[in-house]
């Protein structure tokens, strides 16, 4: 399972509505893609209907769409929303990462 902070999912509705987005057939989209300096990117999205292959979670309100590979490498995952003085992102917090690297946008398994 992928799961949603509280935080996040608020963020995600969020960006849904001001986008005009429908959040009962929309979600966000994870997955991993070869890259970075660590190995692997991870990449986010907000998407208005799954891939036909996507798992499906739904947490907080929000569903959460991510594809058989990536889930490999995602499972157990935590979306978090972090936030500051120059705005905000969402954060991974990956139990399955061996390392990562500062920017916390790339990991290894």
């Amino acid at each position: 399972m992928i799961s949603v902070s509280t935080v996040a999912a608020q963020q995600a509705l969020k960006i849904m509505q001001e986008n005009e987005i429908d959040a009962a057939a929309a979600g966000i989209k994870v997955g991993v893609k070869a890259g970075g300096c660590s190995g692997l990117n991870y990449v986010l999205e907000i998407v208005e209907n799954p891939s036909a292959n996507d798992r499906i979670f739904t947490d907080n309100g929000v569903r959460v769409f991510v594809d058989p590979k990536s889930y490999l490498y995602l499972t157990g995952t935590q979306l978090e929303w972090e936030g500051g003085m120059m705005g905000g992102s969402f954060k991974f917090v990956n139990p399955n990462a061996k390392r990562s690297c500062g920017c916390g946008t790339s990991f290894a398994v």
